[in-house]
């Protein structure tokens, strides 16, 4: 009987390109849980290459280091300078819901 071998999984692995990371990022969003998001989009900033995206923010790499480490809270400026060097863009669409809608009305102009 052969053995066979088991190799651990690697998140960054299945990051290889624009495609993947922003499926990746909405399907971590999707999950609604803020911590959550931050730790996905820090495995995305590592699988485009840290040096890469500090030069990229205009930041350096050990401010990003810091900006991502486990529990810290970047401010939204730095969330979003790390989705747009990352090369997307954050889009807001309503959730699929039943709740009554509020009427809205518009401005007269005279």
């Amino acid at each position: 009987m052969t053995k066979e071998k088991i190799t651990r999984w690697n998140v960054l692995d299945g990051l290889r390109n624009d495609e993947e990371i922003a499926a990746f990022l909405e399907v971590a969003l999707e999950e609604g849980d803020y911590n959550f998001f931050l730790s996905a989009l820090d495995d995305a900033i590592h699988a485009f290459g840290i040096n890469t995206m500090a030069k990229e923010m205009g930041v350096n790499r050990q401010s990003l280091y810091k900006s991502f480490d486990k529990g810290s809270k970047p401010n939204f400026e730095t969330v979003f300078k790390a989705v747009n060097s990352l090369g997307l863009r954050f889009a807001v669409l309503p959730k699929n819901s039943k709740r009554k809608q509020p009427r809205r009305t518009r401005a007269v102009v005279n």
